[in-house]
């Protein structure tokens, strides 16, 4: 019975996998529990319904910070529980279409990155609220940064054709664990989250770097097997 269980969730994996290349270092585990999932929402529930819920949990973030803010330093761990929620949302939204072979290949993209972006916007903001003085710039610039992350994605999918959310290692998910870490230890050791966006848009934009080298690269080679295509014409 494991074994037929495991062969149909890993059937699942594959349905839900659609177009989206993953390199994520949770991209395992988060497939199956995805693929878990998706069997069990119920049918009144739509993918559209979900991209709603997500963004949900990130107007819960944005309000984790302005009551940490005015209210209590404590109400930051609400951001944690809107980054599940963003999560869930996000991540089950365009999979439950593949799963129930509902997909809208270029809906599903457009209403994902717009989504995607005024969320990150949203939380970023609430970090401008939550911080005073310069330490705002940080929240500025991790908005800035991860927008050009969302940017290489697209880009990439055009010359390639291949869509990938994921920066190498890092995804969606990871960032979500690390800045909802950043919450807590902010809760035990206030003003920690400073040092610790600071260190997030160095790593971040050393990523983009890297990617956007990557990218440059990719879109050289596809020019040059354009000419040849042209040149054999």
């Amino acid at each position: 019975m494991k074994n037929k269980n495991n062969h149909k969730l890993n059937e699942v994996v594959n349905i839900i996998a659609g177009d989206r290349h993953r390199t994520n270092l949770l991209r395992n585990a988060e497939q199956k529990t995805i693929a878990f999932l998706v069997q069990r929402i119920p049918g009144w529930l739509t993918s559209d319904m979900l991209t709603a819920i997500g963004f949900s949990g990130n107007l819960i973030i944005l309000a984790s910070f302005v009551l940490a803010r005015f209210q209590n330093i404590n109400y930051l761990l609400f951001g944690v529980l809107g980054f599940a929620i963003s999560w869930f949302g996000d991540s089950l939204d365009g999979r439950l279409a593949y799963y129930r072979n509902k997909q809208r290949k270029w809906y599903g993209f457009a209403l994902d990155i717009t989504v995607d972006w005024i969320g990150v916007a949203v939380i970023g903001f609430g970090f401008i609220l939550y911080v005073s003085g310069f330490s705002k710039l940080l929240g500025f610039f991790f908005v800035i940064l991860y927008g050009w992350e969302m940017l290489t994605a697209m880009l990439r999918y055009k010359i390639s054709d291949k869509y990938s959310i994921d920066s190498g290692i890092l995804g969606p998910t990871e960032v979500r664990i690390v800045i909802s870490l950043f919450l807590i230890t902010e809760v035990l050791f206030k003003h920690s989250i400073l040092l610790l966006i600071g260190i997030a848009c160095v790593i971040l934009f050393i990523s983009n770097i890297i990617e956007m080298v990557r990218l440059l690269k990719m879109a050289n080679e596809k020019d040059r097997e354009l000419r040849e295509e042209e040149n054999n014409k």
